[in-house]
């Protein structure tokens, strides 16, 4: 499987690359390449990493995103990762890397965006 990166700009300066498929030894270098074109574009407010649509990731996926950490914190932005796959969010949270990328919580297709409240909660 290939990979496929959008880039978007969010209002407040935010820009978000959004990978799509999986990213290994073949494609990891697509994420770090995303990170620096949009850095060397200018210096965005934040970058979000949403890999919602992400399948598969390898250590050297996991590598090229710590990379694009580093990159963005030298510049002085921050990168965040959201709606982390379940999978993704798995392997962030194996390797003890969730939380350099926010703690984001796994997405879960069609989960709602407010709580359900329970009888007597």
């Amino acid at each position: 499987m290939s990979l496929s990166i959008l880039q978007t700009v969010r209002p407040g300066g935010v820009i978000e690359i959004a990978p799509r498929g999986e990213i290994d030894v073949d494609t990891a270098y697509e994420v770090k390449e995303a990170i620096a074109e949009v850095l060397a574009k200018g210096r965005p407010a934040r970058i979000e990493l949403n890999m919602r649509l992400v399948t598969f990731i390898d250590s050297v996926g996991i590598s090229a995103m710590v990379a694009g950490f580093q990159t963005a914190e030298v510049s002085g932005v921050k990168l965040i990762v959201t709606e982390p796959s379940r999978f993704v969010h798995r392997q962030l949270w194996v390797t003890g890397l969730l939380g350099l990328f926010g703690a984001p919580e796994p997405y879960y297709a069609g989960a709602t965006a407010t709580p359900e409240v329970l009888p007597g909660g």
